[in-house]
């Protein structure tokens, strides 16, 4: 048996820009995807805790350090600059992996900046 099981997130990460005319996606910043693994191209789900808006689509890269977090396409009806998210990624584990398994989360502040990383 296969478990789907937490693998990263970012935790109340803010919406620094939407773009509607684009093809699609979540924009995070190079850094914040290499400290919790998420690929290019990888299926994420984003919750929005400012209007309870929920969606899936796939991460892309922005510049490292920029402290972007982009929504692109027509998930931008559904975020603002501004709005607080979590950015969550999940990966199938057997119940002996998700046993031992830590997933790796980044908690924000107000203005972007990592304060905890566990």
């Amino acid at each position: 048996m296969m478990l789907t099981m937490l693998y990263s997130k970012l935790h109340r990460a803010r919406v620094t820009h939407s773009e509607l005319s684009y093809n699609g996606s979540i924009g995070i910043d190079k850094e914040w995807l290499t400290a919790t693994g998420i690929r290019v191209g990888q299926q994420v789900d984003v919750l929005n805790v400012n209007n309870g808006e929920r969606f899936t689509t796939y991460a892309i890269e922005e510049p490292a350090g920029s402290k972007h977090i982009g929504i692109y396409g027509a998930a931008a009806h559904l975020a603002d600059p501004g709005d607080v998210m979590i950015i969550i990624s999940y990966a199938h584990m057997t119940p002996e992996e998700a046993g031992s398994f830590k997933p790796k989360v980044l908690f924000f502040d107000e203005h972007n900046n990592v304060v905890e990383n566990v």
